[in-house]
């Protein structure tokens, strides 16, 4: 059984919140940087939607400032940023310059991400006020290095409070660090930036040089291993082998590109797959595609699967992390388990015909309107900073 935050009455918050605090509660997201993955696009997502009539909100990144469009959303919100200047690999500067801003800002709730809990560990032995909530964005046993586990136990034991993005992922609490009852908050986006460019299909289509023969399958990840490209590509030529006008739009960039595009050139394919780059248009993308496909040897609650669904598109993705949890097999896509490339070319044949397609989509994305709304996930959030809040405020009354 997985805990829900507890719904709380506005105005009776309001007014508590008041006569404990004099202002509105400090929320303070930590974060290595604005980039463009996941884990970024929902920090930023919980920056800007976040009830301000409730709640002050500032953000650390422990890196500099980036060229992303999750940097350009962070600022067009007008919040307060702290860019710490990390170097590449473990910095201790980190632990001054994070002090430094818990002085000057005084957070109530510091809501970290990512491996930053090992800058935030020694100030959890000390005197402090705030709460702190750790969002767990990936299966556990893959979110950190072995240093970060052990640090991570220690934290979840010293009081901060783990939320898992998805089911599976809450399992992975529950076995490796033995908590009992994770919140379980999933990941949320904004279904209709999907939903309305469908018009533009012909469109996108021309400004990426695909033709209206094409089977277009489209995998938007990063280039490394987690997302097992290499099976991808292997899965593709078999497909072409088949389905001649099939073709393959990979969208994202990472070390793995080199290796990428040289297996395409070895399996003879290179000129039905397409390597975009890091692209800030993934739902023009996803719009002029006619399938998602998904690789990966774990996840825990991806986005672009969620955008995928949105966007109308069927999905074909292994059965890893929170995935089951958003595709219901057969009907708005397909799962095969990790590391089949025999299910994953059967997979893809399959959706080469118009019919299944449509059909797949049709439900994919009924499905994505219903359960992957932005705002169902920042009432999560909000709800569970309210509990968080209220049980320290009888604290302090005893």
């Amino acid at each position: 059984m997985v805990k829900q935050p507890h719904q709380f009455n506005g105005d009776v918050w309001n007014v508590a919140i008041e006569v404990l605090y004099g202002r509105r509660p400090r929320v303070l997201y930590v974060i290595p940087n604005f980039g463009s993955g996941g884990a970024e696009r929902i920090v930023s997502s919980l920056i800007v939607g976040i009830d301000r009539s409730r709640y002050d909100v500032a953000a650390v990144s422990l890196f500099g400032r980036t060229t992303t469009d999750v940097q350009e959303a962070i600022d067009r919100a007008s919040v307060p940023v702290w860019y710490l200047g990390k170097h590449v690999g473990f910095d201790p500067r980190m632990y001054w310059r994070l002090s430094r801003v818990l002085r000057e800002y005084r957070p109530d709730i510091v809501h970290t991400h990512k491996y930053v809990l090992r800058y935030l560990f020694p100030f959890l032995f000390g005197r402090h006020d705030w709460i702190v909530v750790h969002t767990v964005h990936n299966v556990p046993e893959k979110e950190v290095d072995r240093i970060g586990l052990l640090i991570h136990r220690i934290c979840f034991s010293r009081g901060v409070v783990p939320v898992a993005i998805a089911s599976r992922v809450a399992e992975g609490l529950k076995e490796l660090y033995k908590i009992n009852e994770p919140v379980v908050i999933p990941n949320g986006i904004d279904v209709h930036a999907y939903r309305s460019l469908r018009g533009m299909r012909n469109q996108w289509r021309q400004e990426l040089g695909l033709s209206s023969e094409e089977i277009v399958f489209v995998c938007v990840a990063s280039l490394r291993p987690q997302k097992n490209h290499r099976l991808l590509l292997r899965a593709f030529a078999r497909v072409v082998a088949q389905a001649p006008h099939a073709r393959l739009l990979l969208a994202g960039d990472g070390p793995e590109r080199p290796q990428l595009e040289s297996l395409a050139s070895e399996l003879g394919v290179s000129s039905r797959v397409s390597f975009l780059g890091f692209r800030r248009d993934t739902p023009k993308v996803l719009c002029a595609s006619d399938v998602f496909v998904l690789a990966s040897d774990w996840e825990g609650n991806p986005l672009a699967v969620m955008e995928a669904m949105a966007a109308g598109k069927p999905v074909i993705a292994t059965a890893v992390g929170g995935v089951p949890e958003l595709i219901e097999d057969g009907r708005s896509g397909i799962l095969i388990r990790a590391g089949d490339e025999g299910a994953l070319v059967r997979a893809m044949v399959q959706l080469t015909n118009s019919a299944v397609r449509e059909a797949m989509g049709r439900s994919a994305e009924e499905r994505a309107s219903a359960r992957f709304s932005a705002k169902g996930m920042i009432d999560g959030y909000e709800l569970l900073y309210e509990r968080l809040l209220a049980k320290r405020r009888s604290v302090a009354r005893n």
